[in-house]
């Protein structure tokens, strides 16, 4: 293809569109792959794929492998299921939760999300969905921005006690955050104080300049 050859000399822009939540969302070819990006930021594959395959590589594949139920809140176009689905052979339940319809329109057209077996995709606020679920997982990602900023909810008790107790014992969750100033800095400060003895909690700053990965195991 034409345009993929292209892009390892300069990024090929397949489709711009306006989002009442997501506001601009761009697929492009950038370095022989599609990537899906806000106004600011990478949205999917490209950079975020890289992160969030280093914090499955923290958890270790071959655990995640033998995983039953994963849960992942904030899809986008889905770059962390390819990796789970591809590179980690995981054949068990995947459910997607995505709040941006036309997000999840672009990652079917796109990025093939709708021909992956094991995956439930759902649209709907992670938040409700939360409260709502009876299910429980053995992994939880969340991967929740609009554009650069995260939801104040994601760092709240009333949030972070409820994806807690959907947790199996010994599962993981795998938070992915962006760290800009100093603010931010103190806000994954915070939130790391709120785990006590039930919990494994480890930080990894500094992954792609401005993520940080926390992950978390239920001990109990």
């Amino acid at each position: 293809m034409l345009s993929r050859f292209l892009s390892y000399f300069i990024p090929i822009n397949v489709i711009k569109k306006n989002s009442t939540i997501s506001k601009t969302l761009e697929v492009t070819w950038n370095n022989g792959e599609l990537v899906l990006d806000s106004k600011n930021t990478n949205y999917s594959y490209g950079s975020l794929q890289r992160i969030l395959r280093k914090g499955l590589k923290y958890i270790g594949f071959e655990r995640i492998k033998k995983f039953e139920n994963i849960l992942i809140l904030g899809v986008a176009g889905g770059s962390v299921i390819k990796t789970i689905v591809d590179e980690i052979k995981f054949k068990g339940k995947i459910t997607g939760i995505e709040i941006d319809a036309q997000v999840v329109e672009i990652a079917n057209k796109y990025f093939k999300l709708n021909e992956i077996k094991n995956l439930e995709l759902v649209v709907d606020d992670a938040f409700e969905f939360v409260l709502k679920t009876k299910e429980k997982y053995d992994l939880i990602v969340i991967d929740i921005f609009q554009d650069t900023k995260m939801p104040n909810f994601l760092f709240e008790d009333f949030f972070i006690n409820h994806v807690n107790s959907l947790l199996k014992v010994n599962g993981f969750i795998l938070f992915n955050t962006m760290v800009i100033n100093e603010k931010d800095r103190i806000r994954n400060v915070d939130y790391k104080k709120k785990f006590g003895g039930k919990y494994s909690l480890r930080m990894y700053p500094k992954v792609e300049i401005h993520n940080e990965l926390f992950t978390i195991k239920k001990l109990r």
